[in-house]
This record gives C-alpha cells, structure tokens and sequence, in this order.
C-alpha cells in the first residue's frame, strides 16, 4: 500500500469572535471563541476523491482554507506527500508546495479579477512559478488549458463578464490546472451554477482525474452531486466528523442519525414510494454548542449519555463513526 497523499490529524481552527474590549468592559462580558473546525482527521489516497459534506457553517470550507494554508491551524497537522505544510509553507518549499496543490472556489463571479482578461487571468499562475516566460509559448498553454475544460483559445482576449457562471468556472478550473497540480481543493464549485451546467463541470472535473491521477478535496452540500464524484464520503457537523465511509457504504447503509437525516431529505426520483423525511431542528449556536454530542439536540435515538459524554471518531465495522447510538446497538 502506498502511503496516502493528504493526511489530516486532529485539524482544529478556533476563531476570536469577541466584542472589542471597551464593548467587554462596559457590557461585563467574556471573550467569545468558535470552534470552526474540531479535531478532524482523514485521509486521501492518490487519484481518489474525498467529499465533505454537511449544513451550512459546519466547517467544510474551513477545512478547504486549512489544507490551502489560507488560514493556520489552532492545533493537529496537515501533511501533504508525508511532509508538514505549516512547516513547509514557512520555509524555502513554498512555492513548490503551492505549485502541487491548488484550489477552485465556489463562487466563480467573485474570484475572478474583472479587470484581467482570460489570459491575463490563466498566465499568472505560469509566470508566477516561472513554468512559462515566452509570449508564444505562454499564449499557446493558455490555449491548451482553455481546451481542456472546453473553451476555445479566441476566449483569451475576452473578460470575465463576457461568460456565464458555467464558462467563468471552467477558467477556474484552468487558472487551477495551470501549474499541473496534484491535489485539488473544490470548495463547492458547483454550487451557484444551474443543474445541467453543474453536470458539465462535473464531468469535466472526473475526465481531469482520469487523465492527469488528480486527488480531489471535494466539498458540497448537494448528496446527489457527491454520490456522481466521490469515492470516500466524511459528514460532518458543528466542526467535527461524525462518519467517514466508502461512497457505496454510506449511502447504501448509513449509520450516524445525521447521515441517516442528510440522505432522507433527498427527493426520491425513481418514485419507489419511500418516505421523504426533512431535516429536522437547527444548527445549534457554535459560540454556544450542546454539551456532549452535538448532535443530541435533534437525535431521536438520544439518551443520557448522549448529552453528557462527547463521542469519538472511531472504527466501527468497517467504517468510521462517532456515535453512542451506533456503537451501543441501539440503531
């Protein structure tokens, strides 16, 4: 077995979300901290995808941040090819770790400069790490970019506001692939195109992997997205991982609640006749989460020990689960 390309241990980010200090000292109240994310831990092997998946502010884009080095972890490490990236982010290797990991954002109207054309946009990540220097020969692998997520090389001389959200995001996709990456951060790129343009960029995406070996971080909120793309599948809630499992295992036979909850909001095309149950309760507070499991709240298998004992990440017939529920028999 090969060792795996990304390893994530006990990755942690706690934010410093306090009222200014006179606001503190008038109003008599604590400094306020939340827990982004909170002792994560995963692995990605080479060519393989892993989806993150949950509500809203539960922390997946954080994680995207972490691995990029866009933010520096409170705790735990990121190792990328075996070495620490906030070790190697602060020495001479650098530019060579960012070289070999790059991100896609989510929304493709805001990360892209509106005041650079589409060459302008592709070359700066080529001139950057110095791959490529000569006019000609920058104009010709902006081309060859643009054709591989399917856009021409007329497209170059053109502007961000000249394409729609599907074509913007493809240009991120080329800016990404610039510097022939290995590890691929997706931050819902997906999320804020149309259904039949999320279709192409996603099958774009899986033709890339194929060609080039690329290990993709892939992060959604959509079920029926990362059922097309994954392979592992980690679900998380309030900053922690509640169940990571092979793509078949987790939606053929969930185990967490949560999971359980995630996949029942699903509509059910195929009209087989099965209940559609919502998603129930709310995301508690993260500056005030629930004592214990933080999923209690809204669990309907729930007891005592629930709410008072933290549950932690473990194996659990061949997948990885954190639940009291699951390990006890109860469900």
């Amino acid at each position: 077995m090969t060792a795996p390309l990304v390893q994530v241990d006990g990755l942690a980010k706690i934010f410093d979300v306090s009222a200014p200090w006179l606001n503190r000292v008038i109003e008599r109240k604590p400094r306020q901290f939340v827990h982004a994310v909170d002792g994560v831990s995963f692995e990605i092997a080479r060519g393989t995808t892993l989806a993150l998946v949950g509500e809203s502010g539960c922390g997946k884009s954080t994680v995207a941040r972490l691995l990029v080095g866009l933010y520096p972890p409170s705790r735990g490490a990121v190792r990328f090819d075996g070495a620490d990236t906030r070790e190697t982010l602060a020495g001479s290797g650098a530019r060579a770790l960012r070289r070999r990991m790059q991100m896609i954002f989510q929304d493709p109207y805001a990360s892209l400069n509106p005041r650079w054309t589409v060459r302008q946009i592709i070359a700066e990540p080529l001139q950057e790490h110095g791959l490529v220097t000569e006019a000609r020969a920058l104009d010709e692998r902006v081309a060859a970019l643009l054709a591989q997520v399917g856009l021409s090389a007329a497209d170059m001389v053109k502007f961000p506001h000249q394409f729609s959200g599907g074509q913007r995001q493809r240009i991120s996709i080329a800016r990404a692939l610039a510097t022939e990456p290995e590890f691929l951060i997706c931050d819902e790129p997906t999320s804020a195109l149309d259904v039949s343009v999320q279709a192409q960029v996603l099958n774009i995406m899986k033709d890339l992997q194929r060609r080039q070996g690329l290990t993709y971080l892939f992060i959604s909120h959509n079920l029926a997205v990362v059922r097309h793309v994954a392979d592992q599948v980690g679900v998380m809630y309030l900053g922690r991982l509640v169940e990571l499992a092979d793509r078949g295992t987790l939606f053929t036979a969930p185990r967490h609640p949560y999971t359980r909850m995630l996949l029942d909001a699903i509509p059910d095309i195929a009209m087989t006749g099965r209940q559609r149950t919502p998603v129930q309760g709310e995301v508690p507070n993260p500056l005030n989460p629930p004592s214990g499991c933080a999923f209690h709240p809204r669990c309907p298998h729930a007891n005592a020990r629930c709410s008072s004992e933290r549950p932690e990440l473990a194996e659990f017939k061949g997948i990885r689960v954190a639940c009291h529920a699951v390990t006890e028999g109860r469900i």
